[in-house]
């Protein structure tokens, strides 16, 4: 369906969770916990946004594959909604034990946040010595045959950003696409001037030239010999709100349009009604806000706590 600005509205994130087994620096520091949906609940408000015209699912966090039933979601909500895609995005620790079963379970993309492969570079952004566990996470990712395989990486000027050829690198060697995403301002994370625009990359990696298969947010680019594709999404440099087609549900049954405006609608009181329920979320689309306002200081909530 569309929104009140015209914008058809396809693509929904479900934040399955706020915990992480991470404290990443630029994610801030938000709760650990709160309330989280059942896989039942998930799977019926699937389906009333299915209803409403959403296509496209991913699964979130927090860090999604912390739920003992992640797979259990991932298979009520691909029977419920029946999604054209459904994937999930997760920090890769237990991607090599949990690959298997989300892939049974209807699982088809898999995007994995990969900031760094340096391991005492990784320690410092993430606070956890498992850069050996993500990559055994991804290579499992890749053996079992996911349709996409994504990595994500965020720049911090001078603490991260000297890593950056290693993961274009990757691009390289194996058929996945790195994308590179500016630095959102969140409050509690980290500042604004350790962003690293996308045009600035862009100039360090003159061998990268444009592609076609744009998603609507990364702008891609390749170059010979490289198997997969470098992404670059620029949500502060380059705003894109007017053509986000995009919502996200947060662990506890609220919705929120935007990621970068306050609005939530709770879904909690419908869940038990399939018509209130598809109501409920149909009035939530309809007042997606018209975009963020990062340019003028606003900031994001803590990254944990809405789904980002």
């Amino acid at each position: 369906m569309k929104d009140r600005f015209g914008r058809e509205i396809d693509y929904l994130r479900i934040s399955v969770t706020r915990r992480c087994n991470f404290r990443c620096a630029y994610c801030g520091a938000g709760e650990a916990g709160g309330e989280e949906l059942s896989p039942a609940q998930f799977a019926a408000a699937a389906a009333a946004f299915r209803r409403a015209g959403i296509r496209k699912i991913r699964l979130t966090g927090g860090e999604p594959l912390i739920r003992g039933d992640i797979d259990e979601i991932a298979a009520r909500v691909n029977a419920a909604a029946a999604p054209d895609y459904l994937a999930i995005t997760t920090n890769g620790v237990l991607l090599k034990e949990k690959a298997a079963a989300l892939k049974a379970a209807g699982v088809r993309g898999v995007n994995l946040s990969l900031d760094t492969l340096d391991g005492d570079c990784f320690r410092q952004l993430t606070g956890a010595d498992a850069l050996p566990a993500v990559l055994a996470g991804l290579e499992t990712a890749l053996s079992l045959g996911f349709d996409k395989v994504k990595i994500n990486a965020v720049l911090l000027r001078g603490v991260n950003d000297d890593g950056a050829e290693k993961l274009v690198e990757l691009a390289r060697e194996y058929p996945l696409d790195v994308r590179f995403i500016e630095l959102m301002p969140a409050e509690g994370g980290e500042q604004r001037n350790l962003m690293i625009p996308a045009d600035e990359l862009l100039r360090r990696f003159p061998f990268l030239k444009p592609v076609p298969g744009g998603d609507g947010t990364a702008a891609h680019y390749s170059a010979p010999g490289f198997r997969g594709r470098i992404g670059m999404i620029s949500p502060v440099t380059k705003k894109f709100c007017n053509g986000c087609n995009r919502v996200r549900l947060l662990s506890d049954g609220r919705v929120k349009p935007c990621l970068g405006q306050a609005e939530t609608y709770d879904l909690r009181p419908y869940l038990e009604d399939a018509e209130q329920l598809y109501r409920a979320v149909a009035a939530a689309i309809e007042q997606k806000p018209a975009g963020h306002h990062f340019e003028r200081g606003a900031r994001l909530a803590p990254m944990n706590t809405i789904g980002g």
